[in-house]
């Protein structure tokens, strides 16, 4: 993305013909909103004065407190491609600001610059490689989505079998058009799942950059007759999808996670953060995994990995080292799915990371057997421990891990927590087609 002044910005909308500015922002649920201007307020938007009733976003504010203020982030300037050529639409990425001028404690994005901060006043900068899964599904005929492929491809097929392959490329050429480095595309391994990697950012423009991508996989795949989603598991018997977080600190330009002198050309800072990310991974696991679904992918047998354990080449683990070395040195971490707030998961990620560098943590041994076959009695052996198995667990040890809520904030932690309990009681007391279908006759 470019570096744009306020004066830039008010040219570029008079010479492009821009008759329309999305402001968007983020609710702590990773939904995107936005508040739509026209041309003619392009100064007061620059000028942070365009305003938002928070009291009507979830998880922001009590109605009596309710006027907020966008401040856009003037770098994240960009024409929507999608949008038609005549009446062209551009967006500004905002944050949330009180009417007194001060971070609004609810913004996500607001969240995320905190962390990043501290990492900054230990002398690092947090690069991010995010890795999205999604699934584009055929609509039915009054256009509502369906979980039915016309697609018979597998990883990597190439087209006539993979008939969402014509989306993706056009999901690439409009991402490019908006300054994205899309670093490969290809079909996965269920009917109908498909990935595009983009290159590293810092973590803002990261998690930026993963909302946007949101918006283009979906808005695109809706022209194209088709409904994308990011449902960790939306078919049952099938890999779900998986947002896979490559990360990386670097201090005056050099990577500090390469070290040539170690066997595994690995520095004691990046064995320290993957010592913090497997302490957390269970605490950030309801920011990282945060729908009820989310726990339908993280079970054994399938590519999400459930047991915290790290490896340099085993795809099992939970975090693997990718074989680059030298400036590409990372650290993945495969548990994450794209129903996330990014904003929110990459706080955590960092905070957890941190808090590994902070105490001078240490990994447990590297696991390079395959750990979705091995022995309930040899994990048990080996001290290796598993992933909560439910949304409401998962709840219970984000709330017993302070690191991680204070990286969230009081108030976030409170909403957060608040909003997920009432979607797991709503999914408790629901009665399935499964139920029906095991009980109804035989009892």
């Amino acid at each position: 993305m470019g570096k744009y002044s306020k004066e830039d910005i008010i040219r570029l909308v008079k010479e492009e013909d821009i008759q329309f500015i999305r402001m968007q922002f983020t609710d702590i649920f990773g939904q995107m909103k936005n508040v739509a201007i026209t041309a003619s307020q392009v100064e007061r938007a620059v000028n942070n004065q365009i305003m938002l009733d928070g009291s009507s976003i979830e998880g922001f504010v009590r109605i009596e407190e309710s006027d907020q203020y966008l401040w856009p982030d003037l770098d994240t300037f960009a024409i929507l491609p999608w949008r038609p050529q005549y009446g062209k639409v551009a967006r500004l990425i905002c944050d949330v600001h009180n009417p007194d001028g001060s971070p609004f404690v609810g913004d996500p994005r607001g969240v995320l610059k905190q962390v990043v901060q501290r990492a900054e006043r230990m002398g690092y900068t947090f690069n991010v490689g995010p890795e999205l899964e999604f699934f584009l599904f055929q609509t039915d005929d009054d256009g509502n989505p369906t979980t039915k492929t016309a697609d018979q491809a597998g990883y990597f097929d190439l087209g006539p079998l993979d008939h969402g392959e014509s989306t993706r490329r056009e999901i690439c050429l409009c991402l490019e058009d908006m300054g994205f480095e899309i670093e490969a595309s290809h079909h996965e391994v269920a009917a109908g799942q498909h990935e595009i990697d983009f290159k590293y950012a810092d973590a803002l423009a990261a998690a930026d950059n993963i909302m946007t991508f949101k918006l283009a996989v979906k808005t695109l795949a809706q022209k194209n007759g088709l409904h994308a989603t990011f449902m960790p598991k939306p078919v049952y018997g099938e890999a779900g999808s998986g947002m896979h977080v490559n990360m990386s600190l670097f201090k005056n330009g050099e990577n500090v996670f390469f070290d040539d002198s170690d066997p595994r050309k690995l520095s004691a800072l990046a064995y320290q953060f993957i010592a913090g990310l497997l302490a957390h991974v269970q605490g950030f696991c309801a920011v990282t995994n945060p729908l009820v679904n989310s726990y339908k992918r993280l079970v054994p047998g399938y590519e999400a990995p459930c047991y915290l354990a790290w490896s340099t080449g085993n795809r099992s683990a939970l975090v693997r080292i990718p074989t680059p070395r030298g400036q590409s040195t990372r650290v993945e971490l495969r548990s994450p799915d794209p129903s996330c707030n990014p904003y929110l998961a990459l706080a955590a990620c960092l905070a957890a990371g941190l808090d590994g560098i902070e105490k001078g943590l240490t990994p447990p041994g590297e696991i390079s057997e395959n750990l979705n076959v091995m022995p309930a009695a040899a994990l048990k052996a080996q001290g290796i421990a598993k992933l909560p198995g439910t949304l409401e667990a998962a709840i219970h040890a984000l709330e017993a891990d302070s690191v991680i809520t204070d990286a969230l904030g009081p108030h976030v932690t409170a909403q957060y927590i608040t909003g997920k309990l009432r979607e797991w009681e709503e999914y408790r007391t629901q009665v399935s087609q499964w139920e029906l279908k095991k009980y109804l006759v035989t009892y």
